[in-house]
């Protein structure tokens, strides 16, 4: 894990170890002064590592999943919780609206799916690994997964109603 910048040498694996504890410092309530001293940063380097990852708290939440065995009970929560767009389908739902499309008229409202989704600040995907990173790469938002499973499934699957308030409740406050 070393680079050459020039005529240094950089251990990227010692910045990653000095990120992860100055973050988990943070995260258990010292201030980005105290976090500072103990790693060996400025301050400011502390707040603008916190700048460089931040998900804008109340931004817009849009969620998708598929498929969910639950998608009513996930839909009430994704409603309570305040998210601005829910799409959750069943394994036969998704099949039927497959089905009811040509292959341009698919690929049409997916690609329309995705470009609405990237007006989102935050899209939490309910998928397989495998849509979980596809989504990654196609939104240059901020995309949270919550994976059900290894890619192809065939089945639909119960996905924890605490797992996405716990998510929403993250992002909210």
């Amino acid at each position: 894990m070393l680079l050459r910048i020039g005529d240094k040498i950089i251990n990227r694996q010692k910045i990653y170890q000095v990120i992860d504890e100055a973050l988990e410092l943070r995260s258990k309530g010292s201030s980005q002064q105290d976090t500072a001293k103990r790693v060996g940063l400025d301050r400011t380097v502390i707040s603008k590592l916190e700048s460089l990852g931040e998900i804008r708290k109340g931004g817009r939440i849009a969620l998708v999943g598929f498929p969910i065995e639950n998608c009513e009970e996930l839909g009430r929560i994704a409603g309570q919780q305040g998210i601005d767009y829910c799409l959750l389908m069943s394994e036969r739902e998704r099949w039927d609206y497959v089905e009811s499309k040509s292959g341009v008229q698919l690929f049409n409202q997916v690609m329309e799916i995705v470009a609405m989704l990237r007006q989102y600040d935050v899209v939490i995907i309910i998928g397989s690994n495998m849509r979980i990173k596809l989504m990654e790469a196609l939104l240059d938002k901020e995309v949270i997964g919550i994976n059900i499973g290894e890619s192809p499934i065939a089945e639909d699957k119960y996905v924890e109603p605490e797992q996405l308030m716990h998510i929403v409740r993250q992002l909210r406050f």
